[in-house]
């Protein structure tokens, strides 16, 4: 039996901090991670931090020109620049076995009816992820509200029979209200997973009640989850869009942070799927046929254990926005790397007190 739900959206005892100094400097930077790491586990508010060692977490994906995952590479291989500095790189290698949580939303609401058709058989491409045991999914259907059909579960056929059929749904698409509610559910499990949000849904918002954007991109960055998007156009004569190669237009060492952040606002009320991809390092691929949305979810599969998991420790961690850049050493020809494009470091609570 689903379960309907309204999102607890509280602020977080960290945001409230930020905010306050955003009013101070006139400048919204709210939404961006911090460098303290939430803490994940069962029974655990996802909203409660823990403040660790400075050390950035950039997940990465290196892609051919074909779009297949490039595997096999070392730390040496890659260069990670903050603010333009050269960082010295590391890599967990053991973090490419992780067991996976995968949470999926599908928007069941306004046209996505329209879109079953493609979508038929989700369950069934998704079996690769699904039956392994060491992984677990969880299915959240949405309109205008949010519907928790199958909680974290290792019964893929379960999941399974849970995707088989899309449910009727409302006038709305609540996107920012599910990713928000599905980054808490997600943030909820055990420490070792690789936490991982598939979203199916339309590029815009409509009805969320409870989600503001940097609420979403807070909660999603900052507890490392990765997006893998696969957004629908009712209209198949739209220009299909894509974010291979979005990064070749990279930001530049100084930036009016102001205007860039304005302009992420504005992206992320044009395409909310597409920016939170972009912004954590992970993909989006529309589809407009059953054939591109079963090519999308094997590129999902093929993908979800390809991710380098680098990090490095900032050399000068100086409170603000942080612009991260990562590239390869000898670079292949066509080849494209997707990757956390920033962090904040906050100002400490003493120097913001008044």
């Amino acid at each position: 039996m689903g379960k309907m739900f309204g999102s607890n959206c509280a602020t977080l005892p960290t945001q409230r901090i930020i905010d306050r100094y955003m009013r101070n400097t006139c400048l919204w930077i709210a939404w961006l991670s911090l460098t303290i790491t939430p803490v994940r586990g069962q029974g655990q508010d996802p909203q409660s931090f823990s403040a660790q060692a400075n050390l950035v977490r950039v997940p990465t994906l290196v892609r051919d020109a074909s779009g297949l995952a490039v595997l096999g590479l070392h730390a040496q291989d890659f260069i990670i620049e903050d603010d333009g500095a050269s960082q010295t790189v590391h890599l967990d290698e053991a973090a490419e076995s992780e067991p996976v949580s995968l949470m999926i939303a599908v928007q069941c609401g306004r046209r996505a009816k329209r879109e079953s058709g493609r979508m038929a058989g989700l369950g069934s491409m998704l079996d690769p992820v699904l039956s392994n045991p060491d992984n677990e999914a969880a299915v959240l259907f949405f309109d205008s509200k949010l519907n928790l059909a199958r909680d974290f579960t290792n019964n893929s056929d379960q999941i399974e029979n849970d995707l088989q059929t899309m449910p009727p749904g409302d006038g709305g698409a609540a996107i920012l209200d599910a990713i928000a509610y599905s980054a808490r559910l997600l943030a909820r499990r055990s420490e070792g997973r690789k936490l991982v949000l598939l979203l199916i849904a339309e590029t815009r918002d409509h009805g969320s009640k409870f989600t503001k954007l940097d609420d979403a991109l807070t909660l999603i960055d900052g507890n490392n989850i990765s997006v893998y998007a696969l957004p629908f156009s009712p209209y198949i004569s739209q220009q299909l869009d894509t974010v291979r190669g979005a990064n070749q237009d990279e930001w530049t060492p100084v930036i009016d942070i102001l205007a860039k952040l304005q302009d992420v606002r504005q992206a992320m009320r044009k395409n909310i799927p597409k920016t939170l991809a972009e912004l954590t390092g992970g993909e989006y691929e529309m589809f407009a046929t059953r054939n591109g949305f079963e090519d999308n979810l094997v590129s999902f599969a093929n993908h979800l254990h390809a991710r380098y998991e680098l990090s490095f420790e900032p050399k000068d961690p100086h409170p603000g926005l942080h612009q991260i850049q990562v590239r390869l050493q000898t670079p292949g020809k066509n080849t494209s790397v997707l990757y956390r494009r920033t962090y904040l470091v906050a100002v400490p609570v003493a120097a913001i007190k008044r």
